[in-house]
């Protein structure tokens, strides 16, 4: 989980390199576009997979939903600090907690409602509204983390009928489909540089997801979760040492106060032995 970590603050780190040169959508594209190289191993497993229409209907949901989450990640990179990023992310299993009960017909006991309320508290020391101007990527990442919230819900509805190589997979090629008419409205031609750095966050998000499936299979989920703290700290380094970001207290506690209600949410629900809704928080990265 730490490597896990790691790799998805490269991942941030990389996109926060391409600064604006690249539009968001067409930069997004490129990463899952190239990043189809990974699914060359099992092309003969998707080619065998009969799908209902149902499933067709919920892939095709699934992408267009998070075809625009991942376009608002890559605006809000070229916006605000990676810290910022990081720790808005970590909104997204509580998104996922409240969906749950919408869609699911989950019950939430009142120590998961403090825990989501907590988290919602969290979110609002780092955004400090009224006390400093919110910028259009703080917007960005909060849709961001409702929409991956909805992704990943839909998801879970697929893997308990598909093996999670064809859930991932049709996620690469659905997206891949979705983003291309958003990046040609404005295309702009990248350099090699461009390319290789996109091509290096494709690399870094399947390595975070292969060793984050490594962990989960070594230890409990109550075990990993509090670990993903660290692509904070990760975070705040790089940010600092890389981009001349100075760290922000309020970020580091209003992440802190997140990571640690959806701590306690995962906690619930393995002593309560439930099947688990809410999601570690690397499964919801771009």
């Amino acid at each position: 989980m730490v490597v896990t970590g790691l790799c998805f603050v490269m991942v941030t780190a990389l996109v926060k390199l391409l600064g604006g040169r690249i539009p968001a959508a067409e930069s997004a594209f490129l990463r899952y576009l190239l990043g189809l190289v990974f699914l060359l191993p099992v092309w003969r497993q998707l080619a065998a997979t009969r799908l209902t229409r149902r499933q067709w209907r919920l892939f095709g949901m699934r992408g267009a939903v998070h075809t625009v989450g991942v376009m608002l990640w890559f605006y809000a990179m070229t916006r605000i600090p990676i810290a910022e990023v990081t720790a808005m992310n970590y909104l997204t299993p509580v998104y996922v907690t409240i969906l749950a009960v919408l869609v699911l017909n989950e019950r939430l006991a009142l120590r998961r409602i403090l825990a989501v309320v907590a988290a919602l508290a969290g979110a609002v020391l780092i955004l400090r509204p009224g006390f400093r101007e919110l910028d259009p990527g703080h917007l960005a990442m909060l849709g961001t983390a409702a929409l991956f919230s909805g992704s990943y819900l839909t998801a879970k509805i697929l893997s308990d009928e598909l093996s999670a190589t064809v859930v991932v997979a049709m996620l690469s090629v659905t997206v891949t489909i979705g983003l291309a008419p958003f990046a040609a409205l404005h295309w702009v031609t990248p350099t090699l540089y461009d390319l290789g750095v996109l091509f290096g966050v494709a690399c870094f998000a399947t390595a975070g997801h292969f060793t984050m499936t490594l962990a989960f299979a070594a230890a409990p989920v109550t075990v990993t979760q509090p670990v993903t703290f660290l692509q904070l700290v990760w975070s705040v380094i790089i940010g600092a040492v890389f981009f001349a970001e100075p760290a922000d207290p309020w970020v580091i506690a209003g992440g802190s106060v997140i990571i640690l209600a959806v701590s306690f949410i995962t906690w619930r629900e393995a002593q309560l032995k439930r099947k688990h809704i809410t999601p570690p928080t690397p499964a919801t990265k771009v």
